[in-house]
């Protein structure tokens, strides 16, 4: 039977925790959700740290390495690492977790956008953290850096370490700064793609552009893997629409707060049993994570420094 790769992202940077009483905070809570989700059938965590005191996003390599070394203990799911981290976060700070630990996986943005949360200040006006508020806010004059500089030196460090990258990808744009990166002999094929849809700034979340992307991709890449994550309410729809294309999918709290409408979710475990049941309507049961470690061509757990 045909299998799929679910990641499942815990925490992320995007969601304050004045929007939900379950978001993971401390690093017993991303451990927590984290293995709950493998425990679900996730093959893959993505890994974000925040403030364990305030819940802001955080690139302290201390945090990194104990939730990354209490998962590793627990169980063999595949850890990928985000390098995307926070805002007013320097690249030098965002790379840092692949330099120091060498996971198998890990984010890497495919180029630079504008990244705006600051439409959710017309929704909440009272928040339990003094910095939420002014957080969402900058975001309406804030353009995520990723420049060609930066994904040079990113790439150089992943196949220094070794690291697989996962290259998210929120507009078709994204995929020529990739295929330049491949022509200069900076990354190897076959890539691993994340087409992210919905983050106002980059392409929406839609039938047609996630078609359209991934033609795109075998035009100017050729030769990939490929998940897709959908900020919000479209998460299970773009993830049901990956499944009927033949990708993997991403779901987690980092994604959408929420099951399903009007219900939040109370853990990723519980989107990840969720996207478990329509791929099973499709005939499709979900990876393992040394079937993941398989399809991605990655290491092995043995080759990371946690």
């Amino acid at each position: 039977m045909p299998k799929f790769i679910i990641t499942a992202a815990v925490t992320g940077s995007i969601h304050t925790p004045t929007m939900s009483s379950h978001l993971p905070i401390t690093p017993e809570q991303i451990v927590e959700d984290a293995l709950g989700a493998h425990a679900a059938g996730a093959a893959i965590v993505h890994i974000h740290v925040r403030d364990p005191e305030t819940g802001q996003p955080s690139a302290d390599p201390g945090l990194f390495g104990e939730i990354l070394s209490h998962i590793k203990r627990a169980c063999n799911v595949v850890v990928c690492t985000t390098t995307g981290g926070g805002r007013g976060q320097s690249a030098e700070e965002r790379v840092r977790v692949v330099k120091t630990y060498s996971p198998e996986l890990a984010s890497l943005n495919a180029g630079s956008l504008n990244f705006a949360l600051f439409p959710v200040l017309e929704k909440i006006k009272e928040f339990k953290h003094e910095w939420e508020p002014h957080f969402l806010a900058m975001s309406e004059d804030y353009i995520f850096p990723n420049t060609f500089k930066t994904l040079k030196e990113f790439s150089q460090y992943f196949a220094k370490e070794d690291t697989k990258p996962e290259f998210e990808i929120y507009d078709s744009g994204m995929l020529t700064n990739l295929e330049f990166l491949i022509s200069r002999g900076l990354v190897k094929k076959p890539v691993y793609l994340q087409f992210v849809l919905g983050i106002l700034g980059g392409m929406q979340a839609t039938v047609n552009n996630l078609v359209f992307l991934y033609n795109s991709a075998r035009e100017i890449i050729g030769d990939f893997k490929w998940s897709v994550c959908a900020a919000g309410k479209e998460q299970f729809r773009m993830c049901n629409l990956a499944l009927l294309m033949g990708g993997n999918t991403r779901v987690g709290l980092e994604d959408n707060l929420y099951l399903e409408k009007g219900i939040m979710a109370k853990s990723s475990a519980e989107q990840v049993e969720k996207i478990i049941r329509i791929g099973r309507e499709h005939g499709l049961e979900p990876a393992t994570p040394d079937e993941a470690r398989e399809i991605l061509n990655l290491k092995g757990l043995g080759q990371v420094k946690f």
